[in-house]
Formats: C-alpha cells, sequence, structure tokens
C-alpha cells in the first residue's frame, strides 16, 4: 500500500490547534486525508508547521502568525526577540528537511508512475538515451572503466550545523518517514506524531548556536558523520541502481568500482595553523579506524547467516584451503569455530575474517591482521566467487557483493586526506631550507635566479632534516608534514590523496612542492620519484588565464615528467571558483574557467599527459553552486572524459548526505552527468559552443568585466560593503576552527577579502552581486553595438549553448533572491552619505538594467517564471525574511555605535548572530 495523506483531525486534536478552515461538518475520520485536494509536500509542511507551534506556543507568543510572517520582528519586545528568530531559523531547517522529504517521495513516485528512465538524469535515463543513439555495447564498457568520480569534503567554515543538530534533522526525517510512509493505525499513528513533536522539541531546545569554535578533531568527526551514518551502507544501492540501468540496454556490462571520496578536514592547512602535521595524523587515524568498524557489521551477519552446509552443496576444494589457512592464521581464536562449525566453511570464513578484521583495529597477539585492503578484498573476493559456485548466488548478491563494493570504495581509510597549502608558505619553506643548507645566499622569490635554483635542486638526495635544528617554526611544520606524507602513502596508498597548493601563480610554487617532497623522502630512495601527486589551484583570473605557460613549463622538466609518468601520465587540476568570481565577477569567472580548461587539455595533449579537472566549487551561485548535471553538462569538449573530482562544502554537505534518500539521489545524478559527458558525442558538444558563440561569449565577458571592476575599485567601495553589510561581524560566529582573520575583518581592498565572507556578506544584505553584477552592461552594449543580430545571436546562445544558459539561468535565480529594497535598508549603514549615494545608485542601475537585459533574452516577463519551484521557496519566505533583515540592520547600528561587539550588551550581539543564522538557513547556504 503507498503512503496516506494525514488525518488533519486526529493530528489537530493531537497538536492541540485546530486547522482555521476544521470547522464540525468536515471533520473526517479513520484514515481519509482530511484536505484531498493539497498534494503531500503542502501536508508535510503543515505538519511540521503545526508541529513546532505546538511545541514553542507557550515560548514564543504568536508563534503561527510569526511564521506566517504575519507578525513583524519590531513589534517585539526586545526580550523576545531571540525567542522569535530562533523560532524561524527552527522552521526554515524543519523547512528544508520537508523539501528534502518531498524531492525523494517525488523521485519514487515517478519510477512507481513510469519507470525509473522518467527520473530526469539518473543511470536509468543516460543509459537508455545512449541506447537510443545506437551506442554500442563496447563503447559503454569502455566510458565505465574510465568513469572516475570523487566528491570531496571540505572544512570551509560555511556550516553552523553541529553533529548533534545534524542527528536530530536525521530524526526527525525518519519519523516523517515512518509516519507517512504507510497507513497506520490512529493509535500507532499517534505514537509516531508524539515521536516527531519530541525530537522537534530537542531541536528547538538544543539552541542553534555555536558557544565556542570547533576543533579540527570536531571536524573531522562532523566529516565522519556522513560516512558512518549514510555513505558506508548506502553505496552498494548506487553500483545496483547503474546494473538495472545497464540490464535494460547492456546485460553484459559489469562496472567497477566508479566512486571514490576524498577529503580536505585534517588536511587543509591553508590559512589554518590548528592543522598541525600531528593533527593530520590523528586525522588519519581516525578514517582508517571508521572504515575498518564500518564493515563489523557486515562480517557478523555473514558469521550469522552463512549457515550453508558441505553436505547440501559442492564446495570448490580451492576455497576449502583458503578457509583453512584463514582459521590458521586466527591461532587459538577459531579453535570454537573448528570444533561447532566443521561442515559450515562459509561461516568458518567469515568468522576468520571478522577476527583478522579486529586485530587489524585492535593487535591480538594470537591472529594475524590483514597487511592492507587489498588483501581483505580478495578474500571477501573468493568468498563471493565461492558462493556462487556453491549455487547461493542471491546470498553473493545480497551478502558479500555490497560489501566488496564498499570495500572498494572506503578501502581501510575511508577517503583519500588531500593536504591543502599555500604556495607562499611552501616558497619560505624552501628558501629557510636553503638558506641553512647553502652557503651561499638564497635568491628572492619569484625571480629568474630563485627558478634556476629549484630546478637545480629537483635532483638532491634526500636530507637528513635532524641537522636543521635552527629552521623557524613553519619551516619546520612544513617539513614535518611532507615525512608524515611519505609515511602514510607507504603504509595505505589510498590513504593520502593530493597535495594541493592553494594560489599557485607560476611553474616554480609547483616546482617547490616536489622539493619538499624530494627532501623528505626516505635516505634510501634517492632516485625513487617523490610519491606525491602536485595539483595547482588555480584562483585569480589571472592565474587561469596563465595555466598553459605553467604547464608548458611544468612538463618541460624531466624530473616533473618522471614524477607525473609514475602517476598514470595524469595531471589533476583544480579550478577555483570563489577568487576567480571575486576577481573578475560573475559571467567573466564563468569564461575564464571554460577557456582555462580546454586551453589546458590542449597542453596536455602535446606533452601527452591527460588532465583531470577538480572542480573549487562552494554552495552559492556565486562560487560555483550550480545543479550538477547542467553544470557539467556546461564543461567544453574532452574536458570530462569519465573523470571528475568536485568539492562539496560546508552546508552543502548536510543538505545532500545526511539521508540516504538524497544521499543516493546527488550521487547518481553526479555520477551519471559525468558518463553522459563522456558518452555523448562531441560533435553534439561542438554544435553548442560554436566559434561564433565563443567570440561573442569572449565580448560580453570583457563587457562585463570592465563593468565590474569599475564597482569594486572605485574609491571608499570596501568601505560601502564593511559598513552596508554583516561581514565584519561574521567573524564572531563559531562556524569553523579557522582564525577569525579569514573572514577579512578590516580589509581595506579587493585582495584582502576572502571569497567565502565576500559572497557570505552580500547575501545577508540581498544585494546578491557576486551572482549578476556586470551582465547587464555587458548585455546592453553587445545588443547596443550589433543591433538586431547581436539580439538574435544572444537569443541563439541562450537556446543552444549550455555554458551561456547556465550563466543566465543562474543569474536570473540570483536577481530574483535579491531585493533592493532590503539593500536600501542596509545603505542606510553607511556612514558617509557620498559614499552610500555614489555606489548604492550604481548597484540599483545595474540591477534593473541587468533583469531587463536578462528578460529580453529569455523572452519572460517575470523573473523566475521560468522557475516555479524555486520561486514559490522564495516567494513562501519573503515576509518573515524581511522582517528579519529590518532587525538585522537594527542590531548592526546598535552594536557599532557603541564601538563593537566588545561594548555592546550581550543580548544584541546574540540576537545579531541568530539574524545571521536565521537568514542564511532561510537562503540554504552561506558562502
Amino acid at each position: 500500500m503507498g503512503p496516506v495523506k494525514l488525518n488533519w483531525t486526529r493530528i489537530a486534536m493531537t497538536l492541540a490547534y485546530a486547522p482555521p478552515d476544521a470547522a464540525p461538518d468536515n471533520l473526517s475520520h479513520g484514515n481519509e486525508p482530511l484536505f484531498p485536494s493539497r498534494d503531500v509536500s503542502h501536508d508535510v509542511r503543515e505538519l511540521l508547521k503545526r508541529c513546532l507551534v505546538s511545541v514553542i506556543a507557550t515560548r514564543v507568543p504568536d508563534v503561527d502568525r510569526l511564521l506566517d510572517g504575519r507578525l513583524p520582528l519590531d513589534q517585539l519586545p526586545s526580550q523576545g526577540r531571540f525567542a522569535a528568530l530562533q523560532a524561524l531559523g527552527t522552521w526554515h531547517q524543519l523547512l528544508a528537511i520537508a523539501r528534502e522529504f518531498d524531492a525523494v517521495q517525488m523521485r519514487r513516485e515517478i519510477e512507481r508512475a513510469s519507470s525509473a528512465r522518467a527520473i530526469p538524469g539518473s543511470f536509468a535515463d543516460v543509459v537508455g538515451r545512449a541506447a537510443d543513439r545506437g551506442l554500442t555495447t563496447e563503447r559503454m564498457n569502455n566510458a565505465l572503466s574510465r568513469l572516475r568520480v570523487c566528491p570531496t569534503m571540505t572544512a570551509h567554515p560555511t556550516e553552523t550545523k553541529r553533529v548533534t543538530v545534524l542527528e536530530i534533522h536525521r530524526r526527525i526525517y525518519r519519523r516523517l518517514t515512518d509516519l507517512l510512509g504507510r497507513a497506520w493505525a490512529p493509535r500507532e499513528q499517534e505514537a509516531y506524531l508524539q515521536a516527531l513533536m519530541g525530537e522537534i522539541e530537542l531541536l528547538w531546545l538544543t539552541g542553534e548556536l555555536r558557544l565556542e569554535k570547533p576543533t579540527v578533531a570536531q571536524e573531522v568527526s562532523w566529516g565522519l558523520y556522513f560516512f558512518r551514518e549514510v555513505l558506508f551502507t548506502a553505496l552498494p544501492a548506487l553500483h545496483d541502481t547503474l546494473n538495472h540501468a545497464l540490464g535494460d540496454h547492456y546485460s553484459g556490462v559489469r562496472p567497477g568500482p566508479f566512486l571514490r571520496f576524498s577529503s580536505w578536514i585534517g588536511g587543509d592547512r591553508d590559512g589554518n595553523p590548528h592543522v598541525t602535521a600531528d593533527v593530520t595524523r590523528d586525522a588519519l587515524t581516525e578514517y582508517r579506524n571508521a572504515a575498518i568498524k564500518s564493515y563489523r557489521p557486515a562480517l557478523a551477519d555473514l558469521c550469522r547467516d552463512l549457515s550453508i552446509s558441505r553436505s547440501t552443496t559442492n564446495v570448490p576444494q580451492g576455497f576449502l584451503a583458503t578457509v583453512a589457512a584463514q582459521l590458521d592464521l586466527c591461532g587459538g581464536s577459531a579453535e570454537e569455530t573448528r570444533l561447532h562449525n566443521t561442515a559450515e566453511p562459509f561461516r568458518q570464513c567469515a568468522t576468520a575474517l571478522l577476527l583478522r578484521l579486529d586485530a587489524t583495529l585492535t593487535p591480538d597477539s594470537g591472529v594475524t591482521p590483514f597487511a592492507s585492503a587489498r588483501e581483505f578484498e580478495g578474500l571477501v573476493a573468493l568468498l563471493d566467487d565461492a558462493l556462487c559456485a556453491a549455487g547461493a548466488e542471491r546470498a553473493a548478491a545480497r551478502r558479500t557483493g555490497p560489501l566488496l563494493r564498499r570495500i572498494q570504495t572506503f578501502g581501510f581509510c575511508t577517503v583519500s586526506l588531500d593536504i591543502r597549502q599555500n604556495a607562499t608558505v611552501i616558497n619560505r619553506t624552501v628558501a629557510a631550507v636553503l638558506s641553512a643548507r647553502d652557503a651561499s645566499p638564497v635568491p628572492p622569490i619569484n625571480t629568474p635566479e630563485w627558478s634556476r635554483r629549484l630546478t637545480d635542486c629537483l635532483s638532491d638526495a634526500p636530507l637528513d632534516l635532524t641537522t636543521f635544528r635552527d629552521l623557524p617554526d613553519e619551516a619546520r611544520e612544513t617539513l614535518d608534514l611532507f615525512a608524515l606524507v611519505t609515511q602514510a602513502r607507504a603504509r595505505d596508498r589510498q590513504s593520502i590523496g593530493t597535495v594541493i597548493l592553494s594560489m599557485t601563480t607560476s611553474a616554480d610554487d609547483i616546482f617547490a612542492v616536489y622539493l619538499l617532497a624530494r627532501w623528505t623522502a626516505p635516505r634510501a630512495a634517492c632516485d625513487a620519484p617523490t610519491g606525491i601527486e602536485v595539483v595547482p589551484l588555480l584562483e585569480t583570473i589571472d592565474d587561469l588565464r596563465a595555466a598553459t605557460d605553467i604547464l608548458d613549463t611544468l612538463f618541460s622538466n624531466r624530473a616533473v615528467r618522471r614524477a607525473v609518468r609514475e602517476a598514470g601520465d595524469v595531471q589533476e587540476i583544480m579550478l577555483g571558483y570563489s577568487d576567480s568570481n571575486k576577481d573578475g565577477g560573475f559571467l567573466t569567472s564563468n569564461w575564464e574557467l571554460s577557456k582555462a580548461q580546454t586551453a589546458v587539455r590542449r597542453t596536455g595533449e602535446k606533452h601527452r599527459v591527460r588532465v583531470s579537472f577538480f572542480h573549487g566549487r562552494g554552495g552559492s551561485v556565486s562560487r560555483g553552486g550550480a545543479p550538477a548535471g547542467r553544470a557539467i553538462a556546461a564543461q567544453p569538449v574532452g574536458t570530462v572524459d569519465g573523470r571528475l573530482r568536485v568539492t562539496e562544502q560546508g552546508e552543502i554537505v548536510s543538505a545532500k548526505f545526511a539521508n540516504r534518500g538524497t544521499a543516493l539521489g546527488n550521487l547518481e545524478h553526479l555520477c551519471a552527468a559525468v558518463l553522459r559527458h563522456t558518452i555523448e558525442p562531441d560533435s553534439d558538444r561542438q554544435q553548442a559552443e560554436t566559434p561564433e558563440f565563443n567570440e561573442a561569449f569572449e565580448a560580453l565577458s570583457g563587457l562585463a568585466q570592465v563593468r565590474y571592476l569599475d564597482l569594486v575599485r572605485a574609491p571608499s567601495f570596501v568601505d560601502y560593503f564593511h559598513e552596508a553589510s554583516p561581514v565584519d561581524e561574521l567573524a564572531l560566529l563559531k562556524i569553523g576552527s579557522r582564525p577569525a582573520k579569514r573572514f577579512g575583518t578590516g580589509a581595506r581592498d579587493l585582495a584582502d577579502l576572502r571569497a567565502i565572507p565576500w559572497v557570505f556578506a552580500w547575501s545577508q544584505n540581498r544585494h546578491m552581486l557576486s551572482g549578476w553584477y556586470g551582465i547587464g552592461s555587458a548585455l546592453s552594449s553587445f545588443t547596443r553595438v550589433r543591433g538586431d543580430s547581436g539580439k538574435d545571436l544572444l537569443q541563439r546562445m541562450f537556446d543552444r549553448s549550455r555554458l551561456f544558459r547556465l550563466v543566465i539561468d543562474e543569474a536570473e535565480k540570483v536577481l530574483f533572491q535579491s531585493d533592493m529594497e532590503i539593500a536600501r535598508a542596509y545603505a542606510r549603514l553607511v556612514q558617509d552619505s557620498d559614499t552610500r549615494a555614489r555606489v548604492l545608485s550604481r548597484i540599483e542601475a545595474e540591477h534593473a538594467l541587468t533583469r531587463s537585459m536578462i528578460l529580453s533574452v529569455t523572452g519572460g516577463t517575470e523573473l523566475a517564471q521560468r522557475f516555479p519551484v524555486f520561486r514559490e521557496q522564495v516567494q513562501g519566505i519573503s515576509a518573515q525574511m524581511g522582517g528579519v533583515h529590518h532587525l538585522q540592520i537594527d542590531l548592526l547600528d546598535r552594536v557599532r555605535r557603541v564601538g563593537g561587539s566588545d561594548h555592546a550588551d550581550p543580548a544584541d550581539v546574540d540576537a545579531l548572530l541568530m539574524s545571521i543564522h536565521v537568514i542564511s538557513t532561510g537562503l540554504g547556504w552561506t558562502g
């Protein structure tokens, strides 16, 4: 039986909160829905709202009017503002859960009513389209063999929710599933409803603001939460979904492992001195222990379930010999199994594997631990094969097959931990070692002499680092880190990922990393490759434009080319969406990123190196956030080719991976999009990105950048930004282990501002200019110069160019979320009236022009008409959000008038921080 709608009469009685239209003559009984004309998603929202009202009605008077936006916050007494803000924040969290629940149910309804192929962007959709187009089995098999997708978790300080809150969210989601998943008896329904209300009550009483900054260890625990609760056990279902899609058209194709996870949490020390070598070592241990522990329940189930007797089936002799050998490795610990399960070799095998797994985690003198995840995987594969040979294919498919896929994905490390550091720190460390080692003076960094010294040293033998006693602390810590990387890779190659070099501006920066790896290698490894993979992170517009020169120089160096060859002739390049946006504006950033990928791919081909791209996307549109399928589809020809890494940052991790159904849907969408890009004919993509379109995009990019830079480089613009937004106050939030200075407090020019607070602050004051500014002027100038032919070209680009369509669509959404009336209210915080008038008037004029020009290109009459769900979501919270913004403006004024948070009323500071949290929760992202 399918899900049922709720009996609102019974719910109303339970909540003691009657629906406003519930008159005696329209009440229903039993399991009939009270509001049969309404959809389930509306019912879920109503249910959660009524539960919340019931829980907090005594604490927040008129809470129902508050949630509907009918009670202005400024009409509340000051002592009631914090609770009112908390109520709105809690409601926005519940709305996000409702949307997540609705999305999962919608996918199921579509598949139930039609088929999995009817779900856009699913494996079934992509595989079915390929079959319709006549893609051969050989080509599909080849594409799947190259498929490598790697989501990468990061600890960027944009997630405000603690693990405790995430756990409550997950329980609320599961209570909804329990309550709405089947037709319960009234008594059962009421019990589940009370359980749901209990979780909402806990959410309210737990509070939302962190009282202290998290440690790096806590951030590691936060990241592992999603693996322990969801990803470890959900992964096999993703493979099953792909196999099912292939079975309809390519039944002989069996894909291998195509998904791996990486993480920066515990390895990202760029701007974070708390991430030391010891902290990274502890993080590696935590990731290892989590993976090993995750296999234990599955092995325990095998020990319980695999009661297959030798007397009922033929068991391969080779397998019996393997079982005997495994029991011998367990010593006396396996004696009971030998004696009591003599006719059950599969159970004996599972028991031996479990004993050895436990010894791998906690050494036991009598049991031999696994030497590696590869050994463990091989033995589980033998068990799987033996079950199939014995006629237990279904047992293998349901038990050992899923375990095998998990081991292939997570190994003994959960994730590959990337190491990220800034090029400046790397260069200073190299200079410090050279100064301590050599008698000759060290040339200045970023000079031809520095470059020659680096390349000359790449053939150096490893150093005895104990002789360098007087190095600066920063250099000593960096050398300790590289020594740890070498040790960790020797133990488990998969445990360490790549070395990400942020703010790479030249090949010399990359040479410096290889040199540190060379110096810290084991003394016996004089002639061995460095053993690390260095990934330059190109972040600014200038760096993107210099990418080909950087790689030409890099690949022309023999030592580096040897290291790349050892990595399979693959070089990964990371692209930064955040800083390039801050550097050049939204349209220019997207175009330069696209051009850089094409140019870098060609440079790789020239050197016979396959380039793989790592996309550093954030949650907001300004930081690369966009629907995964469309973003991947918009990548240039040949730049995906089966391989993709992408960051999952901050609040996006919890939005995508907090629940099983959501996680599976997002992972399928991501992997299917990479597969689609890989198997799609290049001719289709070339027709969508013609030379004519590229020439027009280049012109638009130049026009947009000029307009954008004209604003952000204007006198007093940074003063306007600081005063008309809460950017300085963001540093008061305890949302990351990084020092508060990373939030750009006190920055006096654009270069000093960090990308995350840049976007965070513009969203708080609803200017949101990082997602649209400059586009209107570019489109207007283009059509003014080219006339009707220019208008026609833009409309053809909108219809056919995936990248241009993506830019226009996302800019339109951001425009719809922006609010110039609210922006003007924030602008009144700017003390200098000339600065206020000069900057605000330009923003308002560009906003109006961009709105007009986008509608001209799309043919629409109102913003976001083409995105009805998105439009409804934004409009649904606009009334209450307006009140939060105006309250925040008042609180900013009060806190600043007394000299800042140190001198302000603590109640005002707390309310200010809560207002920031409420706005970011309502928008669904921070930076």
